[in-house]
């Protein structure tokens, strides 16, 4: 019934991915770099002070950082993502209201989170600011009430994720990488959650926000001997301590490369990853190299993974890789979001590109385009306060040389091509790559296994925590007797039976809902080929559109935009109160199979580019999916139904999701039959 919630959700599909074509300009002579380097100090309690003078703008910002080891939570994962968002609620001293509206008056930025603390405003207020960010990280008020907000909020936000294809991939992706009894591995669930208490967000504060592993970044417009008395009179009480220096053993890489296959029906397009690990450190002789590597391959809209699946097949919108360094274990990976029925051969194509930086020499010219983006990157960076603190960090924490950033530019322009080829060869594992995918088994299978077996790739299953499980049962067979017609006359007598349906002159269907934080409001009024979309957004409307027997048009931010010829005829075909009636008399439908969508079975029944899903117990319709072409792009688009009500002996879903990137929730708030509708909503 619901079709005009393609026609809603089509002003949330903004997607602006712009290919780079433009000749990059001649590279002039490097730039000679000066960073001004850190005057220092250290308390007696082993916090470490990096001061940088810097007076050309009146402001100054302070970066709090705990270099400790990274720890595993185990069952009561998620404690410190509570500690995050309970530390800066106020302090012992200062209510939380009265610490947020002074922080707002001094027009400053102050963060906290579980392993340090960020400030930063004019450098007239800059005393104060530091007191205000030091009191909060030194002197947190943990309070009952706060804590079961916090936890809460978190608890909403993971189901909120549920039925999240790009939340699911990256969680299995990093427990299939690293593994689940890891610290990159481990994951925030409701269980784990459960599990916490007030007192272990008390003790891991104690145990962990400790100075002997912190440093106090201080970059702007300060004086070197006030601001280290200001330091030293704030955080000279913090009492001396060190965090636990815990290990774990490094994660291995698969013997051999293979498919990790996680099936999400309710996906609508594949989430691809290709992955090894990396242990590439900043002082390793192959860091520039690897990191040239990485961009010539994946590293943006120039890259060849972008120009592969994007510009030349059109595939996705884009394709990136990247690699991680630093003092512990990492992961080099290459992915993209593709449709359905073209996962097989996109991952084909990464394979080739992986092969090819592997055994090829890279041009002059990428080789060239990467270095210029690189040092130009690095220069458009370089004034900024917040680079400035990082980089200094990362000489304390890398153990870097000290002129690592003064030479930075000199050893980007050192690679050479066989630099990438040896460095593309160490940290991009062609051979023992882990390829997961998760995807709609329906749609992805039966070309995977073909490629499985063409590429000797063999096929492992998972569920969405990262467990193994067996395959997903593709196709079911459909019994005897069911037809396209059998299915569609089951829904017409589950919601009410065809005298009711066809007594429906008129539909006025209102809903509400929210995106991102926006109220929504959904007016949709239909009659026998008359069809009249209303949608607001905090009471202001953002898009009308109308359809009847003589035209279509769509009026949005004011522009108007009318539809002729085969998009009137497709418009005027969807204009109707209930679609399943026209579907019955359509030559053109057919019975696809049964499919599982959100864990129930339906029959999928599919009338040119849609495909409509009816519960095989119920008759009830749940979801209903449109092949969309937008900005040169093929996409799929579903909307979900649920929560049937009876309305004067008819029944409609009260629950509608529309899967358009985000999930976006509607809830109808009133239904009427042949009343609140005219001629008038129409025209």
């Amino acid at each position: 019934m619901k079709k005009f919630i393609y026609i809603a959700a089509s002003l949330f599909l903004t997607m602006t991915m712009q290919a780079q074509d433009r000749p990059q300009p001649k590279a002039g002579p490097a730039p000679s770099i000066n960073i001004n380097k850190p005057q220092s100090f250290v308390l007696k309690n082993g916090l470490k002070v990096l001061v940088v003078e810097n007076h050309k703008l009146p402001r100054v910002s302070f970066n709090l950082t705990l270099d400790n080891p990274p720890y595993a939570e185990g069952t009561k994962k998620g404690v410190s993502d509570l500690l995050s968002s309970m530390i800066g609620n106020g302090t012992q001293s200062v209510s939380k209201n009265a610490f947020n509206e002074e922080i707002d008056f001094l027009g400053a930025n102050i963060n906290f989170w579980d392993s340090g603390a960020s400030a930063n405003g004019l450098s007239r207020y800059s005393k104060r600011i530091l007191e205000l960010m030091a009191d909060g990280a030194l002197n947190p008020l943990f309070v009952q009430e706060e804590f079961e907000k916090e936890k809460e909020k978190i608890i909403e936000g993971l189901k909120s994720e549920e039925k999240s294809v790009s939340a699911i991939a990256g969680r299995v992706e990093n427990v299939l990488t690293y593994g689940k009894e890891h610290y990159k591995g481990e994951y925030t669930s409701e269980e784990t959650l459960k599990n916490v208490t007030l007192n272990d967000v008390i003790l891991n504060y104690n145990t962990y926000f400790a100075p002997g592993n912190a440093y106090l970044v201080i970059v702007g417009d300060v004086n070197f001997k006030e601001v280290k008395k200001e330091v030293e009179r704030l955080f000279g009480k913090w009492k001396k301590a060190t965090a636990p220096q815990l290990t774990y053993s490094d994660p291995k890489d698969v013997q051999y490369s293979q498919i990790n296959f996680i099936d999400v029906p309710n996906a609508v397009q594949s989430e691809i990853a290709l992955v090894n690990l990396s242990n590439l450190k900043m002082t390793d002789k192959e860091y520039f190299a690897a990191l040239l590597a990485n961009q010539i391959l994946g590293g943006g809209g120039e890259g060849r993974l972008f120009l592969n699946l994007r510009e030349k097949h059109g595939w996705t919108y884009g394709a990136y890789s990247s690699i991680g360094s630093g003092k512990y274990i990492n992961k080099f990976r290459s992915g993209s979001s593709v449709r359905n029925v073209v996962t097989d051969s996109a991952i084909v194509e990464v394979f080739n590109e992986l092969k090819k930086i592997r055994t090829e020499l890279v041009s002059e010219e990428d080789l060239k385009n990467a270095k210029a983006k690189y040092i130009g990157n690095f220069v458009m960076q370089i004034e900024k306060p917040s680079t400035i603190a990082g980089y200094a960090l990362n000489k304390e924490t890398q153990g870097l040389p000290e002129d690592f950033y003064e030479n930075y530019i000199k050893n980007i322009n050192a690679v050479t091509a066989e630099d990438i080829k040896n460095a593309a060869n160490k940290y991009f594992l062609a051979d023992k790559t882990r390829v997961v995918i998760v995807g709609k088994a329906g749609d992805v299978l039966p070309g995977l296994e073909t490629m499985s077996k063409r590429e000797k790739l063999p096929i492992f299953y998972f569920d969405k925590f990262g467990n193994p499980t067996e395959k997903p049962a593709v196709k079911k067979a459909v019994p005897a007797g069911v037809t396209a017609q059998t299915v569609l006359n089951d829904y017409i007598k589950a919601i009410g039976g065809d005298k009711a349906v066809k007594n429906v002159k008129t539909l006025a269907v209102m809903s509400a809902g929210t995106v991102q934080g926006t109220p929504l409001e959904l007016v949709v009024k239909t009659a026998p080929k008359k069809l009249g979309v209303e949608m607001k957004a905090m009471g202001m409307t953002m898009m009308k559109q109308v359809v009847n027997d003589k035209e279509a048009y769509m009026v949005q931010q004011g522009q108007r935009k009318d539809f002729k010829d085969q998009e009137l005829k497709d418009m005027q075909a969807e204009a109707t109160t209930f679609k399943e009636l026209a579907l019955l008399t359509d030559k053109g439908v057919t019975l696809a199979g049964i499919e599982n969508v959100n864990g129930v079975d339906a029959y999928a029944v599919k009338s040119g580019k849609s495909t409509y899903f009816y519960d095989v117990k119920t008759g009830f319709k749940v979801a209903e999916a449109k092949e969309l072409e937008q900005g040169g792009q093929k996409m799929t688009q579903t909307t979900y139904y649920q929560d049937y009500k009876d309305v004067k002996g008819l029944k409609f879903p009260y629950k509608t999701i529309m899967n358009v990137g985000i999930e976006i929730e509607l809830i109808t708030t009133e239904v009427k039959i042949n009343e609140g509708v005219t001629d008038a909503d129409f025209k």
